[in-house]
């Protein structure tokens, strides 16, 4: 490339998403990675792009709804221009409702996601029909919504970096010089360098679990269950996710909390029983003190900028942030939610 409009750093989900973007919009972009795609916690197995309840409405449940919106023709035009499937759908999620106050509550949020889902998605009500896919529900009843969606993450990795150069940018694998402007999403390093440099702590890591069990489902809802995503893929295989560990000494090695989950899957989901576990997962995935995430520029650094701190939603919020901080950097156009900022 002869010629480079701005550098961004860091090849996890939220580092893609807005390479992708700017070069989409023409400009010469330069990704560099100096480990590996998905290195950290975006090269996991869940993929589970998924609401916050409709209730309490915030600028952070705002923020999410527009990606989730967005974010079938967003993926899709990643896939148009690479050629390769994300593993997205949105395919809808089913939780089980444990007694009458929670289905009132369901209701009564249901009523909310009405207007504050613009009529574009809906939450709803159903009776237990006591099908395989299907929690066990003590009440009798399940919340039905029709705005969760998945995405296969490595898949989803892959098909942006082919998207990127597809367009003509570039990604290395490696260390390379920066050209300003310079957007750091860096996971974890990241958090660290911001909390060093800032001289408070803005964040810090939480360790997940997850695995991959061979099983045909890919047109049917993911399920959330008792704080367990299972998410079917477009591969033929369930993704089961994930812990939410404080405290640990690796953050790369499975062990007992994996097979716990595994149990307590199969308890919730009798079909998954036998089906073979073909991968696991270990990471740490960045949170800010926020619980949202990081954007903007960085304080005291002219030229530079922070996308960091999806912890649980990068995937879901990818579409959004990645516009979002390409309007800033390239545009000037700042809509950062004030919640966000550093």
């Amino acid at each position: 490339m002869a010629r480079v409009d701005l550098t961004v750093r860091g090849a996890g989900i939220f580092g893609l998403s807005i390479a992708w973007e700017a070069a989409r919009r023409g400009a010469r972009v330069r990704l560099v990675e100096i480990d590996r795609i998905g290195a950290g916690s975006s090269g996991g197995l869940v993929g589970a792009l998924s609401p916050h309840v409709p209730e309490s409405w915030n600028e952070k449940k705002a923020f999410q709804l527009e990606s989730l919106l967005m974010a079938e023709s967003w993926w899709g035009a990643v896939e148009a221009a690479s050629g390769l499937a994300s593993g997205y759908g949105r395919v809808g999620r089913l939780q089980p409702l444990a007694d009458q106050a929670a289905v009132d509550l369901a209701r009564a949020r249901s009523s909310s996601a009405a207007e504050l889902w613009q009529g574009r998605a809906e939450w709803r009500v159903v009776p237990a029909t006591g099908a395989a896919w299907e929690p066990a529900s003590a009440s009798g009843w399940l919340v039905e919504d029709s705005l969760s969606a998945r995405l296969h993450p490595r898949l989803a990795a892959q098909a942006l970096v082919a998207a990127i150069r597809a367009v003509g940018g570039e990604v290395i694998i490696g260390d390379a010089e920066d050209v300003s402007p310079v957007i750091w999403a860096t996971g974890l390093a990241g958090l660290a360098a911001l909390s060093a440099d800032l001289g408070r702590v803005v964040g810090a890591g939480v360790k997940g679990q997850a695995l991959s069990l061979r099983y045909p489902a890919a047109t049917l809802p993911q399920l959330f269950v008792d704080g367990l995503h299972v998410v079917p893929h477009v591969d033929g295989t369930v993704a089961v996710g994930s812990t939410s560990e404080l405290t640990f000494a690796d953050g790369a090695a499975v062990d007992g909390q994996l097979d716990a989950l595994h149990d307590k899957a199969v308890m919730a989901l009798p079909v998954l029983a036998g089906a073979e576990v073909v991968a696991r997962w270990a990471g740490v995935r960045p949170r800010a003190k926020t619980r949202a995430p990081l954007l903007g520029a960085w304080p005291g650094r002219a030229g530079h900028f922070v996308a960091n701190g999806g912890f649980k939603i990068g995937f879901g919020m990818a579409p959004k942030v990645a516009e979002v901080v390409v309007d800033l950097v390239l545009e000037g156009r700042d809509a950062v939610p004030e919640g966000f900022r550093l």
